[in-house]
């Protein structure tokens, strides 16, 4: 019997990367990708993307997409209920297991473990623990293709949004930064490579400047979003945004 399990896509490379992996897998069938989506401005948590385009991944791909709308900087209780209710709902589909393309941040795995195993679901980390060199070196050699969408002005600046990610990209990357962007440095939107049936199609918008203000009334501890480092507000985000042609 194979496990039957959902992907959570974030429409970027570690994501294109770990489902492409576990598709050579004969024991796990794909049901659909999940991904969350910000309700009021209809676009992927983080990364921006609008969720036109997001479908468009979807359809190319060929999977069925699931999409979860998440209020704007939701509290852990508010995005934990909506998560256990999406979870609840696909275990009526016989789905046992949940699939991520995390790398090295250990919290964050057990943090999605414990909260899994109480709705007797399992986690399955295909990229856990490759070097992030070695796994950003076979993403561009197996032809993937990915954008820079998203980057913290922490780490990088405007110059590296709406970059495809390359060699020369790499190589112009802060010894800081983590070439795959594990901690947060930039995320990606991948558009073409052996996943997809066809490209997706595209152009390149307006760059933004967005900066997060903590919230009044809730520990900014207690959001979903990683806000427990006491500068976590003091600074702000280059977004790429990417236009459906």
């Amino acid at each position: 019997m194979k496990k039957k399990a959902l992907f959570n896509w974030s429409s970027g490379k570690d994501s294109a990367l770990a489902l492409y992996k576990t598709l050579q897998n004969p024991e796990i069938e794909i049901c659909t990708l999940l991904t969350s989506v910000n309700e009021q401005f209809q676009r992927i948590s983080m990364h921006g993307v609008r969720v036109e385009l997001l479908q468009q991944q979807a359809k190319s791909i060929g999977l069925p997409l699931e999409i979860m709308q998440i209020p704007e900087m939701p509290t852990m209780e508010v995005y934990e209920t909506v998560m256990s209710n999406t979870l609840c709902k696909l275990k009526q589909q016989g789905i046992t297991h949940s699939i991520f393309g995390d790398i090295f941040l250990e919290d964050l795995r057990k943090y999605r473990e414990d909260k899994l195993a109480t709705l007797d679901f399992e986690g399955i980390f295909p990229l856990w623990k490759i070097p992030t060199h070695d796994i950003i070196q076979e993403f561009i050699s197996l032809g993937f293709k990915t954008i820079v969408v998203c980057v913290n002005e922490r780490y990088l600046d405007k110059n590296f949004v709406g970059r495809i990610i390359d060699q020369e990209f790499l190589n112009d990357l802060p010894e800081n930064v983590d070439v795959c962007g594990e901690n947060g440095e930039f995320h990606t939107f991948t558009f073409d490579g052996p996943l997809f049936s066809y490209p997706i199609n595209f152009e390149i918008g307006e760059i933004v400047y967005r900066k997060y203000e903590k919230p009044e009334k809730v520990d900014s501890s207690d959001t979903a979003c990683d806000t427990s480092a006491t500068d976590a507000f003091d600074y702000g985000f280059w977004y790429c945004d990417l236009l459906e042609k």
